[in-house]
This record gives C-alpha cells, sequence and structure tokens, in this order.
C-alpha cells in the first residue's frame, strides 16, 4: 500500500470528527477530499480549508482514493457498508470511526476482497457537533483504536497507524469485544450518568430560582457530556447494549452501597470506602 503522504483520503462524512480529521490531515497525505449530504457542508469544509476538494456525490469522492474514512454515525456505518463496496477502488483502505465495533467489523466483512477493512474509534470529541465545531487538535494526544479483522493486512494496520500519529494520536489496537467492553464503562456509562444528574437536578432544584445561581463548577463538570449529539449516542447505546447494561447493574450496585452507608450512619465504613476511591482516583490522574 502506499504511504500516507502519497495518498488521495476520503472522508465520509463532515460532521465534528470527520471535519476535524479532515484539517488534521491535510499536508500530511497527497489530498484530502470531503464528502457530505449537504453542499452547505461541503462549503464551510473549503472555505475554513480543511479540505482540497468537496461533493455531494458519493461516487465522485470516492474516485481515486486510497484511504476512506467513514465518519458518520454507527448505524449510518453499517448501512454505508452495505452500499460503498462496489465503489471503493482496488487496494484502498477503508477505516471508519464509529463509537462502538462489533457490528462494524462484522459488517466489514462482506466488503470484497481488494478492500482493506479496518475498524477505528479515536477517543476524543467535544458536545458540540457538525463541521462548524470542527477541530483539528481535537485528535492531539488521543488514543485512537483499531481493530483490525483477520483479513487486514499488516501494510493495511501500518497505514492506519500512520493515519493515527499523523493527527497526534496515539494509535492502541484491539479486538472488537475488547473495546466495546471497555467503552461501555469508560465512555457510555459516563454520558448515562451525566444525563440522569441533569434530569435529578432538573426535577429536584429547578423550581427554586437560586438553584442556577449557585450551580458550581463540580455540576458542570460532571455533566458536561450529557450536552452530546442525541442521534450519535443513540446508535451508540443500541449497538453496544450488553456491555452499557452491564456497566449500569455495577453502578447501581455501588451506588446503593453508598446510600446504604449514608442510611445507616456508619462514618467509619463511609470514610473507609470514600479514601478508597479518592486513592485511586489519583492513582489515574496524579
Amino acid at each position: 500500500m502506499k504511504q500516507l503522504k502519497e495518498c488521495q483520503v476520503t472522508i465520509v462524512g463532515l460532521g465534528l470528527m470527520g471535519g476535524s480529521l479532515a484539517g488534521g490531515l491535510r499536508q500530511r497525505c497527497r489530498s484530502v477530499v470531503g464528502v457530505a449530504r449537504r453542499q452547505a457542508s461541503v462549503e464551510t469544509a473549503l472555505h475554513r480549508e480543511l479540505v482540497d476538494r468537496g461533493t455531494t456525490d458519493l461516487e465522485e469522492g470516492l474516485a481515486g482514493a486510497d484511504v476512506v474514512v467513514l465518519a458518520t454515525p454507527v448505524r449510518v456505518i453499517l448501512r454505508q457498508l452495505q452500499e460503498i463496496g462496489p465503489l471503493l477502488p482496488a487496494d484502498s483502505l477503508l477505516l471508519d470511526l464509529g463509537s462502538t465495533k462489533a457490528d462494524i467489523v462484522a459488517a466489514m466483512e462482506g466488503l470484497p476482497p481488494r478492500v482493506q477493512p479496518l475498524g477505528g474509534h479515536p477517543m476524543c470529541g467535544k458536545e458540540s457537533s457538525g463541521i462548524e465545531a470542527a477541530d483539528p487538535t481535537i485528535y492531539h494526544g488521543a488514543t485512537f483504536i483499531l481493530t483490525p479483522l483477520e483479513r487486514t493486512s499488516e501494510q493495511a494496520l501500518g497505514l492506519g497507524r500512520d493515519l493515527a500519529q499523523a493527527l497526534g494520536s496515539q494509535p492502541l489496537v484491539l479486538s472488537a469485544a475488547r473495546q466495546d467492553f471497555l467503552v461501555g464503562t469508560l465512555s457510555h456509562l459516563p454520558y448515562l450518568m451525566a444525563c440522569a444528574m441533569v434530569a435529578t437536578a432538573d426535577q429536584r432544584t429547578s423550581p427554586d430560582p437560586a438553584a442556577w445561581k449557585i450551580v458550581a463548577g463540580g455540576y458542570r463538570d460532571t455533566t458536561r457530556v450529557a450536552g452530546s449529539d442525541v442521534t450519535m449516542m443513540m446508535d451508540i447505546l443500541l449497538t453496544n447494549r450488553e456491555p452499557v447494561l452491564g456497566a449500569i447493574e455495577t453502578f447501581q450496585e455501588r451506588i446503593s452501597h453508598l446510600r446504604r452507608l449514608i442510611e445507616g450512619s456508619d462514618e467509619a465504613a463511609l470514610r473507609s470506602v470514600l479514601q478508597a476511591i479518592r486513592d485511586e482516583r489519583l492513582r489515574m490522574y496524579p
């Protein structure tokens, strides 16, 4: 396969992640082509110099591509994989940015043998969405998970690694099942917790006009991801149901344990549990 600097990279989907990817890869590859549903998104990407060329025609955008990146919501990716196979050039690398991997990797098995498939999931993003929010720096320092199939060649995986590193990310190779299990707890559960906290605050404190005058950084920080795009999160939650449900069950057990300690006024036990949690958090983030 070609080296990244020799490649035309076509990015299908010019939202936050696709637009940011395009901007991050410009001048690090031969050319970046953006494909979007709306002409307005194409024009914005061109105006912001995130892409070298843009189009709303998928076949036109894929012509001559060496690397194709699907930067759309998970269930859109699944539909695109059924349609895109015949349009992909021979020996091209097809990478996705979907946040769950098992269903996508299974669907990639149906791609023509001439195509090299590779699952991808950059662990970064923003709560805002759309090409207007695109920021090429969001990939800097992020872990970029890569999920090769058995049919994925070492050369294709190497090109995927090079792409991640060109963005300033750290590539990490994981199986689909392992990545879905981990992100179910470390990424998808925090979103649901943030949503539950916002709903709780709305129910309990919104009637009091003083509530939003005293809200502090702790609430803002812990509820930040509740502002994420709902369509994207629906796809994530419904394509990663079992790991997410398992994470919810464990969380409910832990919060119920803390509730019992508070109800029983068991100060010693409560202090011990909270101290252990604090120590673990400080080990994670010294």
